[in-house]
């Protein structure tokens, strides 16, 4: 509680017991909220929530049993144009085998304040959109029409499910602010449910249970030769648990830079089944730990199965192995075949979607598809190899144990007593160097006896990206120098992948938009194609507006155009952790020859500051020596993540660097007896 807005805020949303749950009827939108032009709560906010309201129920159908009913009923108004992206609404429907999730009931309306009068416009079914996203997800999407500056949109529709024992994750919190929610989940006892919140909103349901009845139809036929039917009903009755979250003011999810996946810190409530009790029925457990999780997978065709098959790559792993010995060398023979022989064909999942064998003779598949095959090759030489699961930064955090908490599998050696991680899915990674998207926290090593470990997958070692440069500034400000970078690791790793299908003509009309008042002349790049060397880029340059002249004298920002200019963390204070995926140095030096006839008059001070436990460090060096300026800026983060808790601290790290990046060299000219001309400018 860092200060009364902060206390004032918690205690709004935690007094959810007090929250009057409030009336809002589909299609009664007032003139008040039509005519509103701002949020109270967030004036900057681009749309907002006015009122939301979800329910999930327990629904039993004969023949079928119970089904899962989301009711949803949301009203949302646009401020800016920026928020007109909240007018098109988004579910993805789960599917496995002949069971499906579908929408029903669909009603939606885009309400606008025009000639003086509510008018409303009614989604057709042009605005409605249906996708087979994969095997497992169908995308329903629709998209309000008519919307404009002030509209509001106003939609209802019901989510079936036969999949009663998945419910999916709530959110509680959006990326604009919600004036007023409710959301209601009430199970019948013999499903027993276990809630996890998630987040940093102080949320507490009202709980409480109210009766529940089954009515069953028996039908009876009777006669030999006149067949009579009857129906008889009978009910039974039973106990439903109820939790209301009744939640106003909820304030939007604020983006930040550095974070790998902004869902991992929204508030919401994940509801597990823990285990299911039925009239004259045992208990059946669905609680389950990270053992019988992996061990189900290992067991299936489409994950361990796949590792038995080795036929398919007898002969290319005999020519690839040769009469090596080394254990390095094979893995690296091996690796490097797979990666550039097989293409990935976009699709995450840790079970194959062709299968291993298949996937060989077409040279493409998912990424188990390729990984499985890495793995099996790399064990079928003799090294000791196992998959590893992960899950993608995108995907979050597993919160406990469960199969859908991986949707990733790489591999992994064990080379001179370390173990290594591979990823053959990209043509640019290298031996522990992964993906940026496979970079999330820890992964589960599996071994064939169905034993497992945890294993990092964040990396430690520090990528490089250092710039030397030499420039030389003539007496009319244009400054004509050489430029080096080297890139090393994740640094090489993104470069790689970002630029190495660019034309080098783009690329470098790109690096002058970004730069301007520059022009590039002679450019070379080597290792760029070479995976596993550092990149290094070279370059002559011509550079104008840097130098601002007033009278005798010039200003100079030392750093040219590498200094940093802006803080990126604009908070006042921080939730989430700054995740930068790995741990990083940007390093600039610049040689800089003063013109002819001008010297120093003033020169910024060298600086060192860091953050505690050497997370970071930041130098900043400048000396002077004859006419030439030498100066380095030296900013290193020895950590992938910074706790939120130092999330202060960092700010004003940044915020001490771009006031010392800022600061001006200034330069006097020389008269012509070798002294400081004080006349030019005077009054």
């Amino acid at each position: 509680m860092k200060n009364l807005r902060t206390i004032v805020c918690l205690l709004a949303l935690t007094l959810t017991g007090k929250v009057l749950a409030q009336e809002v009827k589909f299609g009664k939108v007032s003139k008040e909220e039509l005519m509103q032009e701002t949020y109270d709560k967030d004036p900057s906010a681009e749309a907002a929530v006015l009122f939301r309201s979800k329910k999930i129920r327990f629904e039993y159908k004969e023949p079928d049993g119970f089904r899962l009913t989301t009711y949803v009923h949301e009203r949302v108004k646009i401020y800016k144009q920026e928020g007109f992206d909240y007018a098109t609404v988004v579910e993805r429907l789960y599917r496995d085998n002949h069971d499906k999730e579908t929408i029903s009931g669909l009603k939606a309306f885009t309400y606008n304040w025009e000639s003086g009068k509510i008018v409303k416009h009614k989604l057709t079914k042009e605005g409605q959109f249906e996708t087979r996203l994969n095997d497992y997800y169908n995308e329903e999407k629709f998209t309000m029409p008519n919307i404009k500056e002030g509209s509001i949109i106003e939609y209802q529709y019901q989510i079936h499910s036969p999949f009663y024992w998945s419910i999916d994750e709530i959110a509680l919190q959006y990326d604009i602010p919600i004036k007023y929610q409710e959301v209601s989940i009430k199970t019948p006892e013999y499903f027993v449910f276990k809630p996890t919140m998630k987040g940093y909103l102080p949320v507490r349901p009202q709980t409480g249970t109210e009766g529940g009845k089954i009515t069953f139809t028996n039908k009876q036929r009777t006669g030999q030769y006149t067949t009579t039917t009857t129906y008889r009903n009978s009910e039974l009755n039973y106990i439903v648990n109820v939790s209301n979250y009744s939640m106003k003011d909820v304030p939007a999810l604020k983006k930040e830079p550095f974070v790998n996946n902004m869902d991992n810190y929204r508030s919401a409530v994940v509801y597990e089944l823990q285990y299911t009790k039925f009239p004259q029925s045992p208990i059946k457990s669905y609680s389950t730990t990270w053992e019988k999780v992996i061990e189900t997978i290992y067991k299936d065709p489409n994950f361990g199965g796949q590792l038995a098959h080795k036929r398919y790559f007898k002969e290319e792993l005999e020519t690839l192995i040769g009469d090596r010995t080394d254990e390095v060398e094979k893995a690296a023979a091996i690796f490097q075949f797979v990666q550039h022989y097989m293409n990935w064909n976009g699709m995450l999942g840790y079970y194959t979607d062709k299968g291993v064998k298949k996937a060989f003779e077409e040279r493409t598949g998912n990424i188990a598809d390729i990984n499985l095959m890495l793995t099996a090759m790399l064990n079928e030489a003799g090294l000791d190899a196992n998959p590893v699961l992960i899950s993608t930064r995108d995907h979050g955090v597993p919160l406990f144990p469960t199969r859908k908490g991986f949707n990733y599998v790489i591999a992994s050696v064990v080379l001179n007593n370390s173990v290594v991680l591979l990823d053959a899915t990209n043509k640019y990674t290298k031996p522990n160097v992964l993906p940026i998207r496979a970079l999330n926290w820890n992964g589960k090593l599996i071994r064939k006896d169905g034993s497992s470990r945890t294993v990092a997958v964040m990396p430690n070692r520090v990528s490089k990206d250092n710039l030397n440069c030499s420039v030389a500034l003539d007496q009319d400000g244009m400054i004509t120098g050489k430029m080096r970078k080297t890139y090393t690791d994740f640094k090489a790793f993104q470069f790689r992948n970002n630029y190495n299908d660019v034309q080098e003509d783009s690329y470098l009309d790109n690096l002058e938009s970004l730069n301007v008042g520059m022009e590039i002349g002679e450019y070379n790049v080597k290792n760029n194609k070479v995976v596993g060397k550092s990149i290094m880029e070279n370059m002559d340059f011509t550079m104008e507006g840097q130098v601002s002249k007033v009278g005798d004298k010039m200003y100079i920002t030392p750093l040219l155009n590498q200094a940093i200019t802006e803080n990126p963390f604009k908070l006042d204070q921080r939730d989430y952790p700054i995740d930068y995926a790995y741990p990083w140095e940007e390093k600039v030096v610049i040689s800089l020859t003063l013109p002819e006839g001008y010297q120093i008059e003033t020169l910024p001070e060298s600086v060192k500051f860091g953050l505690p436990n050497k997370m970071a460090s930041f130098i900043y060096k400048i000396v002077a020596k004859d006419n030439t300026i030498q100066v380095l800026a030296d900013l290193k983060m020895n950590t992938a993540i910074i706790p939120a808790i130092d999330y202060p601290n960092l700010k004003e790290l940044y915020k001490k660097i771009v006031e010392k990046e800022a600061e001006k060299v200034v330069l006097t000219k020389i008269t012509a007896d070798g002294v400081k001309d004080t006349t030019a400018g005077s009054r």
